[in-house]
C-alpha cells in the first residue's frame, strides 16, 4: 500500500510539472528520481541485480538512470538519430519536395485532405506488417508520408496524429507483445495472429478509417487551422516550401531508398541478407551524397555538408532520446517500487470473475501503458500472471491474455511520452501533448470497440 501512495503522489507531482510548463524531460527525471529513493529508503525493492550494483542504494539509484540511457544510446536511441539525421539530409537536397512533385498531380484530384489522411492510415498499417516498430515505422512515414500530407494540405498536427496511430495494436509475428502473449497461452504466435489478432485487426482498421477523418477535421476545425501553400514547413528548422530548392526529379526516389532497403532484405522478402534501420539510412545518406556530388561537381562543399547528417542525430538525441531516457526511468521508479505489481495483484485478489477481470485489468493495464509510455513494460509484468488468474477463473488463457494484450496498446498510443510520440513530434518542432491529443480520440474508440468485438465473439465463460 505504501508503494501505491508514493506512486499516485509522483505522479501528482509529474504531471502538476507537466501541465505548468515544465521541462518535461527534467519532470520526468525528477519523478523517477523520488519513486527510485523511496524504493531504497523504505526497502520496497531491489533497485539492481548483484552483478551490476554498486552495494550503495544512493548510488544505484542514479545508475538505473545511466543504465537506462547507455541501453537506449545503443538501441533505439541510435535508429532513431539515424533516422533524424536521414531526414534532415533530405530536407537539405531537397528529396522531400521532389518526392512531393512526384504525386502532386495525382494528389490534386482528391479534393478534401481528409480523404487523404483516410488512405495513408490504411497504407500504414500495411507497413505495420514489414516495419514491426512503433518508432521505427513512425520516423520511417516522417521521411516519407509526412511531406506528402503537410504539402497536400493536410495540418501538420493532423498529419501527426495518424502517424502517431501507424502501429496502433500490436499486431502479427513481429510484435514483441504478441509473441509473449502466445507463449504464455501455449499457442503458435502465426495461429494467434490469425484467429485471434487479424480479424479485430482488420475490423479496428476499416473503422478507425473513418475515425482519424472525422476526429482531425473536428481537431483542425476547432484550433482555427487553415492551409497556406506558400508557407508549408515539413520539419522543425526546415525552410517554408516557397524557399526549398528545386531538385532533378530522380531524388524523389531517395527517401524511400531505407524503406526498400528494409523491406527488400528481409525475412518478409525471403532474402537470406538482413538489413537494419541504421545500417539502411547510412547508405541511403551516402547515395544521397553521391548525387550530390554528381550534381554539384564540389567534393569539398558536398562533403561538408555531410555535417548536417550530423547535426540531425544531435537534435534527436537532445529532443527525443533524452525524453524517452527520462520516461524509462520514470516507469523503472514504478515497477522496482513495487506500485504496478501491487496493482496487479489487488485486481488478481479481487475475486474478479472473466469479464470483470477482462475490463478491470485491461483498463489497469492501458493505464500503466499510458503512465509508463511503454506498452511493453507494462505487459511484460503482468503476462506472467495471467494462467494462474486463468485456472481460477477456470477459462483459457488465451481467453483472458487477448484482450489485456490488445488494450494495452492503445494505452501506450495515447501516451505523450511513449517513444514514437515523441520521436514524431521532436522532428516536426510540435509538443508530443499535441500530438498525443489526436492519438486518444481514436484510441478509446478502438478501446470501446475492441471490448464490444471480444464480448460478442471471444468471451467464452
Amino acid at each position: 500500500m505504501l508503494s501505491l501512495i508514493i506512486a499516485a503522489v509522483t505522479i501528482a507531482i509529474v504531471v502538476y510539472l507537466l501541465v505548468k510548463g515544465y521541462y518535461p524531460q527534467a519532470a520526468l527525471f525528477i519523478g523517477g528520481l523520488i519513486l527510485l529513493t523511496c524504493t531504497w529508503v523504505f526497502g520496497l525493492g531491489t533497485l539492481l541485480p548483484a552483478k551490476t550494483t554498486t552495494h550503495f542504494g544512493g548510488f544505484d539509484v542514479f545508475k538505473v538512470f545511466s543504465e537506462g540511457f547507455a541501453t537506449r544510446i545503443g538501441g533505439l536511441g541510435l535508429m532513431l538519430m539515424a533516422i533524424g539525421g536521414f531526414s534532415r539530409y533530405m530536407e537539405h537536397v531537397g528529396a522531400s519536395s521532389a518526392l512531393f512533385r512526384v504525386f502532386e498531380k495525382p494528389l490534386k484530384h482528391i479534393h478534401n485532405p481528409y480523404l487523404l489522411l483516410g488512405a495513408a492510415f490504411i497504407v500504414e498499417q500495411i507497413m505495420v506488417i514489414f516495419v514491426p516498430s512503433h518508432a521505427g515505422l513512425g520516423l520511417l512515414l516522417m521521411c516519407t508520408l509526412y511531406p506528402i500530407l503537410v504539402r497536400s494540405g493536410v495540418s501538420p498536427l493532423s498529419a501527426l496524429g495518424v502517424i502517431g496511430c501507424c502501429q496502433f495494436m500490436d499486431v502479427g509475428p513481429g510484435s514483441g507483445n504478441a509473441n509473449m502473449a502466445a507463449q504464455v497461452a501455449g499457442m503458435d504466435v502465426s495461429e494467434y495472429f490469425v484467429y485471434y489478432q487479424l480479424p479485430l485487426f482488420i475490423a479496428l482498421v476499416v473503422i478507425l478509417t473513418f475515425v482519424q477523418m472525422f476526429v482531425q477535421a473536428w481537431w483542425d476545425k476547432r484550433e482555427g487551422w487553415k492551409f497556406d501553400p506558400a508557407n508549408v514547413q515539413t520539419f522543425a528548422g526546415s525552410k517554408p516550401m516557397a524557399d526549398v530548392k528545386e531538385a532533378p526529379k530522380f531524388y524523389a526516389i531517395l527517401p524511400v531508398i531505407p524503406l526498400f532497403l528494409i523491406i527488400f532484405f528481409s525475412k518478409v522478402a525471403g532474402s537470406a541478407i538482413r538489413m537494419d534501420v541504421v545500417t539502411a539510412m547510412v547508405i541511403s545518406t551516402v547515395i544521397a551524397i553521391v548525387c550530390e556530388l554528381i550534381r554539384y561537381r564540389n567534393l569539398k562543399d558536398v562533403l561538408a555538408t555531410f555535417k548536417l547528417f550530423f547535426e540531425g542525430m544531435g537534435k534527436i538525441l537532445a529532443g527525443v532520446v533524452s525524453l524517452i531516457v527520462c520516461g524509462e526511468f520514470f516507469a523503472q521508479g514504478l515497477i522496482k517500487s513495487g506500485a504496478m505489481g501491487t496493482l496487479i495483484t489487488s485486481a488478481d485478489q479481487a475475486g474478479f470473475g472473466l469479464a470483470a477481470m477482462v475490463i478491470v485489468g485491461g483498463l489497469i493495464l492501458w493505464l500503466m501503458a499510458f503512465i509508463m509510455g511503454s506498452g511493453n513494460a507494462a505487459f511484460f509484468s503482468f503476462a506472467p500472471l495471467v494462467p494462474p488468474i486463468a485456472k481460477t477463473l477456470g477459462v483459457s488463457t488465451v481467453s483472458l491474455i487477448f484482450p489485456l494484450q490488445v488494450l494495452v496498446s492503445f494505452g501506450r498510443v495515447s501516451s505523450p511520452i511513449t517513444a514514437a510520440l515523441i520521436a514524431i513530434s521532436g522532428i516536426a518542432g510540435v509538443s508530443s501533448f499535441q500530438v498525443a491529443k489526436r492519438t486518444c480520440i481514436p484510441m478509446f474508440v478502438a478501446t470501446i470497440v475492441s471490448y464490444a468485438a471480444y464480448f460478442l465473439f471471444w468471451y467464452h465463460p
